[in-house]
């Protein structure tokens, strides 16, 4: 992903916390926080020590924007995204990762 689709600082995370929508399942905790005059989606990506190694964190990074990447195109503009994975994701194949990622997506009213 290009930096401008990404949430890097502290203060834009915390933004999205307090200001965003949160919807919740198993495996993801998904903020929405709608950013008017914004044409793209930005994501911004939280994966806890909790949930494993660097190796296992960084996997399940890899798979959350592979399945935005996938997804880009159905996924509304002008929105910034704050995805937290929880434990049971570090057992979870890509497959498992897109489906439960997408279930969460949707009932956040994600795509358009």
């Amino acid at each position: 992903m290009k930096k401008k689709y990404r949430i890097k600082k502290n203060d834009e995370f915390q933004e999205v916390f307090q200001r965003g929508t949160s919807v919740a399942n198993r495996q993801f905790v998904v903020y929405v926080l709608d950013q008017p005059g914004q044409c793209y989606f930005r994501i911004g990506l939280s994966v806890s020590k909790k949930i494993g190694k660097a190796v296992v964190r960084n996997r399940v990074k890899r798979y959350i924007r592979q399945v935005f990447h996938e997804e880009r195109d159905r996924i509304e503009a002008g929105k910034d995204y704050v995805i937290i994975a929880r434990m049971p994701v570090a057992t979870m194949g890509y497959e498992e990762v897109k489906k439960s990622l997408l279930h969460v997506l949707r009932r956040a009213n994600v795509f358009h």
